[in-house]
């Protein structure tokens, strides 16, 4: 890349009618879960996530990808001049009628490279940002509960068809609970539980908060959710 990143591409290819998960699967989704600390010569591994499908099985919703699906992965080195190797272990949940964890060992020498057409694609399936979305404003309140808090985001946004809303914060100890919405024109409302391990209430960093829109007509990913 012009910056000096490598892009590359982790491919999944799954068996016909299976899935794996997203950053952020739902409560009966496993998900992927990277470490790159045998590689050479890299600071850090971004992954970029495609927009993923929503699963309802036996009345549980998950999110994810089916049979297959490509990650691009924007890797940092330390030293641009010099050659990166990089080494995944990637744990991963797969599913069809039953769920079983997968573990994936992965290495490759990133050198000088061309346009890949899969990854190229990828990037694009990636949800759109705020203003491309048309959105006009989004706040969310936080409201103490026995175990934690209970937000809830309010979003001035163009529908986008079928919708389901995923709410993610930057600590991953804090369990988010799945989100009830409901649309009153272009005022999209979201409430989540959030639990985190010590049971109660606590500091919630809102700039760290991720509201994703899943929809038929596209997705978008909102970063950061102020007070009303």
């Amino acid at each position: 890349m012009e910056n000096g990143h490598h892009m590359a591409g982790l491919q999944l290819q799954l068996a016909p009618d299976w899935k794996t998960y997203w950053r952020s699967p739902g409560d009966a989704g496993i998900p992927p879960l990277f470490n790159w600390s045998g590689s050479v010569n890299v600071k850090s591994v971004r992954v970029h996530w495609p927009s993923p499908v929503v699963f309802h099985t036996n009345g549980m919703q998950t999110i994810g990808y089916h049979e297959g699906v490509v990650l691009p992965l924007e890797v940092v080195p330390l030293d641009p001049s010099k050659p990166v190797e990089l080494r995944a272990g990637v744990d991963l949940g797969v599913c069809n009628q039953i769920c079983m964890p997968a573990v994936v060992q992965l290495s490759a020498v990133l050198g000088p490279g061309s346009p890949d057409a899969s990854i190229k694609a990828a990037l694009k399936a990636q949800p759109i940002g705020a203003k491309a979305a048309g959105l006009r404003a989004i706040s969310c309140e936080v409201q103490p509960i026995a175990d934690g808090l209970r937000l809830t985001a309010v979003l001035d946004l163009p529908k986008r068809g079928a919708e389901t809303v995923v709410v993610e914060t930057s600590d991953a100890k804090v369990w988010v609970g799945e989100a009830e919405s409901t649309r009153v024109g272009r005022r999209l409302t979201a409430a989540v539980d959030l639990v985190a391990g010590s049971g109660a209430p606590f500091a919630l960093d809102r700039s760290g908060v991720t509201v994703t829109v899943l929809g038929a007509g596209g997705s978008v990913e909102i970063a950061g959710c102020p007070a009303p």
